[in-house]
């Protein structure tokens, strides 16, 4: 597990170096800004996956070569079984990316739209009366 990590973190300062060097030589603005969100990209999934290592003590089920399926098994998470916003947020980032095309008023209509979506999708089963063990 510790492999993953450190490779992202080198890769992320791979990128950090080439980012100030092409800056330096004179490159275009979207050149730079493309290898420095490699550098920031990099870096997110190194961290993602230096902190699960911390978590999970380094030692992954995958890597025992006498394991079990079962060794890997536990609880994931809660998922919905049934949810209707992802279509709003979908329909509403959508006309977003389409009001870029069209005029900067569907844009604005549509980032509000696509807030309350997304605070609906995440608060879906927040809120008094509501549990996540009831469903």
């Amino acid at each position: 597990m510790k492999t993953g990590w450190r490779l992202f973190a080198g890769l992320a300062l791979f990128y950090g170096i080439v980012t100030v060097i092409y800056w330096q030589v004179g490159g275009e603005a979207v050149g730079i800004t493309a290898i420095a969100l490699s550098a920031g990209l990099a870096a997110l999934i190194g961290f993602y996956l230096w902190f699960a290592d911390k978590r999970s003590g380094g030692v992954l089920p995958e890597d025992n070569l006498a394991g079990e399926i079962a060794d890997s098994a536990g609880e994931l998470g809660f998922y919905s079984p049934h949810s209707w916003w992802p279509l709003p947020v979908a329909a509403s980032m959508m006309a977003a990316g389409l009001g870029l095309l069209v005029g900067w008023w569907l844009t604005f209509i549509a980032i509000g739209a696509l807030i309350i979506s997304v605070l609906g999708f995440v608060l879906e089963y927040e809120g008094p009366g509501k549990s996540v063990s009831a469903h």
